[in-house]
């Protein structure tokens, strides 16, 4: 069980840094109250996690060959990455951090799927353009139908309410289904977990990142990059959970803080360019390019730190 601490950190990192995303516009746009999103979205990722987890952790197995020893290296690689970002608050990717830590150790034992990593990095890149393209289209289609239909401020008030809660658990679910590899899929790879324990498992922990340690990368999305209001961040949501929806069912790994900022740019875009804020967006970009050398460094470093021998001098 202790080996499995690597993992239950990185899901807590997880939970943390990219999880709550799924709400974080909406509470910035103060439509929603934090506690009521973090829960939603706690509850929304365990049951997308058991539901559609399965097809990313058989990604992360077929990356390289796993054993225990080198499965407790990669997460903890991996969480001490993804917790360095989010305490600099920055909404970096836990897949990169976890498929740079894999990396570390495919290095290590001289054993690596180059087309399947390469298959993942495409879509490190595809991320934040799908939610670009996807929150463009979503909001030209919303403003449609939100201006054919007279309401009242009140009225207006409580169905944008309903479809962020609606649009939120919907990207939690997502981001359950699509991330939970990144917390117990080496896990599998290593035989000591089945699927449906290490989507129980890696759930659980990402939930309690999301309503322990969250706040703060919530606020870097919602505020900081993009003022949103609450029009822009139901489409936020709404673009985020499409995103990454259609990489679950590829069976990709992605990042939720890669898609919404895309989908926050997207906005940025419709509203004008001199909305977004280019310092901001140039250290999340930082965080993500660093991000997976970070994780495979560490998972080098690491592996050697705790295989040191002492030898005694003659």
């Amino acid at each position: 069980m202790l080996s499995l601490l690597g993992g239950i950190f990185l899901g807590w990192s997880l939970g943390a840094n990219d999880a709550a995303n799924v709400f974080g516009s909406a509470v910035s746009s103060r439509m929603l109250k934090f506690w009521t999103g973090a829960i939603l979205a706690s509850v929304f990722v365990l049951l997308g996690a058991l539901f559609e987890g399965e097809a990313g952790i058989e990604t992360y197995k077929g990356l390289t060959q796993m054993t225990l020893d080198l499965a407790v290296i990669s997460s903890v690689a991996a969480a001490i990455t993804v917790t360095l970002m989010t305490l600099l608050g920055l909404p970096v990717s836990t897949s990169q951090a976890a498929v740079g830590a894999i990396l570390g150790t495919g290095i290590l034992n001289r054993q690596l799927n180059v087309a399947g990593l390469g298959k993942v990095v495409v879509c490190w890149f595809g991320t934040p353009v799908g939610g670009l393209i996807f929150a463009v289209l979503v909001y030209k289609i919303l403003a449609v139908l939100y201006n054919r239909h007279n309401t009242n401020v009140f009225q207006s008030d409580i169905g944008l309410r309903l479809c962020l809660i609606g649009a939120g658990s919907y990207g939690a679910y997502t981001l359950g289904a699509n991330n939970v590899a990144n917390v117990t899929g080496v896990f599998v790879g290593a035989g000591m977990l089945t699927v449906f324990s290490a989507a129980l498992i890696g759930g659980l922990s990402i939930g309690f990142g999301i309503m322990s340690f969250s706040r703060r990368v919530m606020e870097t999305v919602g505020k900081r990059l993009v003022k949103l209001d609450a029009f822009s961040a139901l489409v936020v949501v709404l673009a985020e959970a499409m995103t990454v929806h259609f990489y679950t069912f590829i069976g990709v790994p992605v990042s939720t803080s890669q898609a919404v900022v895309g989908a926050v740019l997207g906005v940025g875009i419709i509203k004008g360019v001199n909305t977004i804020r280019r310092q901001t967006l140039v250290n999340i970009l930082c965080g993500w390019f660093l991000t997976p050398v970070v994780a495979c460094f560490l998972a080098l470093a690491i592996h050697t730190a705790t295989h040191l021998h002492y030898v005694p001098s003659p």
